[in-house]
């Protein structure tokens, strides 16, 4: 089994890096190959319209504009797991998140009938983080992020969606003009729920790894 795991998030080491870093240990204790990317770290763009994947006698999803992305594109096509994970910015997926899909979802569209080019069958994890509540998170996101989380069909797998709610910005509150939070609820949200959330990313990274 082949697993790629892709950050989102331009911070390396907090709560969507962590996640994916647990999913990433529950597919590596199944014995599967897991390679780890930050997308912040790569130099790429969305979609540059080339039109190069669209043209005839050409390896189909594949991506042609040459930058950081594309051969990340390649390693998803063929792996057999994708976990990404991604903060939600705005109400939104980071900007990274939505150049990835754009360039990888086109890629595989066919022109001709719009149907997929891609045959294949890779079962998708993505890992939400915000510091919204899950009540705030059900009300408000949870219907557009299914649909954001839908578009990974492409792949023909399995796509589960886990948010994690109620996150921790920052260690210390006091160094930031953020009086909206108090930082004493956001700690003990962080300190009782956090570990379950770790948890569950590993018990994700199992069982997508072992199928």
């Amino acid at each position: 089994m082949k697993t790629i795991v892709l950050n989102a998030s331009p911070r390396k080491n907090w709560n969507t890096a962590q996640l994916l870093r647990s999913a990433m240990a529950g597919a590596k204790s199944t014995g599967a190959e897991v390679e780890y990317i930050d997308l912040y770290d790569l130099n790429f763009t969305g979609c540059r319209s080339c039109m190069l994947c669209k043209r005839k006698d050409v390896k189909r999803c594949h991506c042609y504009w040459k930058d950081g992305l594309s051969p990340v594109i390649d390693k998803v096509f063929s792996a057999d797991t994708l976990f990404i994970g991604t903060p939600i910015y705005l109400g939104r997926p980071a900007s990274q998140y939505f150049a990835f899909i754009e360039r990888l979802h086109f890629s595989s569209l066919s022109y001709d009938d719009y149907s997929n080019y891609f045959k294949g069958c890779i079962n998708v994890g993505i890992f939400l983080t915000m510091n919204a509540t899950k009540e705030f998170y059900d009300k408000l996101y949870k219907e557009k992020f299914e649909a954001y989380a839908a578009e990974f069909k492409l792949l023909n797998g399995e796509v589960y969606l886990y948010p994690a709610c109620n996150t921790l910005q920052v260690n210390d509150y006091s160094r930031f003009n953020m009086s909206s939070f108090r930082e004493e609820e956001k700690k003990k949200a962080h300190e009782e729920c956090f570990p379950f959330d770790l948890e569950n990313a590993y018990n994700i990274g199992v069982k997508f790894s072992s199928k």
